[in-house]
């Protein structure tokens, strides 16, 4: 189960950074379309420090960071591969996988600080509190996704002319709040499970 929630996790982490060039409208609000699978990450990570404790969920986030910093290494080297005769989509594929190194660095930067906030938080309330697991997540995430929202979109889009700022990390925010607020079931679920699991075991 711990290996499919670490799978998860960085496959959500690669997944986001492909689909955070699109943005999307949701009534007033405009966010990434990688923002609602990104909100999902920090309940993973959340869910895997519960199982195997603040060290490994920090060499966690570490891979996954790894793994997007070799996703837009390899992206621009497919870019700059010479098509083949008659491929009409080199454009496309450009702008789809080729986005400014300034939102690839704003990326990376935002979600390295943010996880690793999260995943301090988290810990400190199992250590000190120990109870209300559902909070425990809502704080983690709560503190995170607000750091993660002002420094990506302050990297990304900061000075950079048709874009309000503010709107944009307070619709990130919502969203990423909102997401979380549904996932925040996954880690009773996953409890639920293993505990069923060493129930067998001892049986």
């Amino acid at each position: 189960m711990v290996i499919l929630l670490i799978g998860f996790y960085i496959a959500c982490q690669v997944i986001a950074n492909v689909t955070a060039t699109k943005p999307v409208e949701l009534g007033s609000i405009v966010v990434p379309a990688a923002v609602f699978i990104y909100a999902l990450t920090f309940t993973l990570i959340d869910l895997i420090n519960e199982r195997l404790g603040k060290q490994r969920a920090r060499q966690v986030i570490y891979a996954a960071f790894a793994a997007n910093v070799l996703l837009a290494i390899y992206c621009q080297f497919a870019i700059a591969l010479p098509e083949a005769s008659g491929y009409p989509d080199q454009e496309a594929f450009a702008g789809v996988l080729g986005p400014t190194w300034r939102i690839v660095t704003a990326s990376l930067t935002a979600y390295l600080i943010a996880s690793l906030i999260d995943v301090e938080i988290f810990a400190w309330w199992r250590r000190r509190i120990g109870r209300y697991k559902w909070a425990r997540v809502l704080v983690s995430n709560a503190v995170s996704t607000f750091f993660d929202s002002i420094i990506f979109i302050t990297i990304a889009f900061g000075g950079v002319s048709g874009y309000d700022v503010p709107d944009l990390i307070g619709g990130q925010y919502v969203v990423k709040m909102g997401i979380t607020m549904v996932s925040i079931p996954l880690i009773y679920l996953v409890r639920a499970r293993r505990l069923r699991v060493e129930a067998e075991r001892v049986v």
